[in-house]
């Protein structure tokens, strides 16, 4: 399978800057896979899609304020990209140190504040250099990673929070096609609204679970109402997601690892909806991707906290969800892939065909589609 065969020519204009006006107010295409039609609705549509025989499982991962601007002694400006909190001991399952789990810091534990991050420019960095973001908060570059300019560095700041920290220093991190050349306080405050789900609970992603973000409380709450059964699982989004295939031959490219957790109660509610002959609607690829990498190593839905590398493309056999609710993705991306492998490459293709003619809104702060 070519890398070539995924990619489509989408006109720029068409690649959201800002989101709705309301979230539950975004297009919505419906992709009927057994008859193999399209339809053009909103997303509060979906309270009338979805029926009672149904378990909709959603990721609520919440978004870091991972981007960070700082300057060298020199003056340079450097941005420093949070990815994860580094804990080479655990390879950071099963960490005691959790963003959102610890009750004891790690500062307290005598512990680095440690962190794998993109730097730009990196070639203006060498180890040992100090980037000053603030006045309580600035970035020590221990090594190199990668070429591509990841780094492991350490966060110097005083007290024993460090989310406290980076909320007071941090910035949402925007995908680089949403462009602020100009930042006010009034786009700040919507993309700290907006990129982040009103479900969101754990913080620990550097993206945004975008499919969800067309979700509102009033709409959860007429889903319930109508009996549908609401399900929540955690993968925290790493940038690895997003970047480009490199190679022509697709079956080559290796997914970086995410972590994700299931709960007790989440995976009581997926194996009893499964018995029951119930419909697994999954709210983003995220969500996909949990689901089936727990299969694929337990064989069922169980409680854990793992990692997932799982690479989904055609031809792909889903084991658990049924149907998804997702944003239009890249060319040339694993998540188009990925909706390609449920939906069939060609009637993907021909959806993204006819949403480009319609003038849909791409990618994170876009519209969506229901594959049904």
């Amino acid at each position: 399978m070519l890398l070539s065969e995924y990619d489509y020519c989408l006109p720029e204009e068409l690649i959201a800057q800002i989101p709705a006006d309301k979230r539950e107010n975004s297009r919505m295409m419906v992709l009927n896979r057994k008859d193999r039609t399209i339809s053009h609705k909103h997303f509060y549509d979906i309270v009338d899609l979805l029926d009672s025989n149904t378990l909709l499982v959603m990721n609520n991962t919440k978004v870091l304020p991972a981007r960070l601007i700082g300057h060298k002694d020199t003056g340079a400006k450097i941005e420093v990209f949070l990815l994860k909190q580094h804990n080479p001991a655990t390879e950071l399952l099963n960490s005691q140190y959790s963003l959102s789990n610890s009750s004891i810091s790690r500062k307290e534990q005598g512990e680095k504040e440690c962190w794998d991050v993109l730097i730009k420019p990196s070639k203006r960095v060498k180890p040992d250099t100090i980037i000053k973001i603030s006045e309580e908060l600035s970035v020590k570059a221990l090594k190199r990673l990668e070429e591509n300019g990841e780094w492991l560095v350490e966060l110097l700041f005083e007290g024993d929070n460090v989310l406290d920290v980076l909320h007071r220093n941090g910035q949402i991190p925007l995908p680089p096609y949403i462009e602020r050349k100009i930042q006010n306080d009034d786009l700040k405050k919507l993309d700290f609204e907006r990129y982040q789900t009103v479900y969101a609970k754990d913080e620990g992603s550097v993206a945004a679970p975008t499919a969800g973000l067309h979700f509102t409380n009033d709409i959860l709450q007429k889903l319930e109402a109508k009996g549908i059964e609401l399900a929540y699982v955690t993968l925290n989004v790493g940038l690895g997601t997003f970047r480009p295939v490199q190679c022509e031959n697709v079956e080559n490219h290796k997914m970086h690892s995410e972590t994700f957790e299931i709960s007790e109660k989440a995976a009581e509610q997926i194996n009893r909806a499964k018995s029951e002959g119930k419909k697994i609607v999954a709210v983003g690829t995220t969500t996909v991707r949990t689901l089936e990498t727990a299969y694929q190593k337990y064989g069922c839905i169980k409680a854990c906290h793992d990692h997932s590398e799982l690479f989904i493309y055609p031809p792909y056999e889903f084991k658990v969800i049924d149907k998804l609710i997702t944003n239009f993705h890249l060319p040339k991306s694993t998540l188009l892939m990925l909706v390609s492998a449920l939906a069939g490459k060609d009637f993907i293709f021909e959806a993204y065909k006819e949403a480009i003619e319609n003038k849909y809104r791409f990618f994170s702060y876009g519209d969506c589609m229901f594959i049904n």
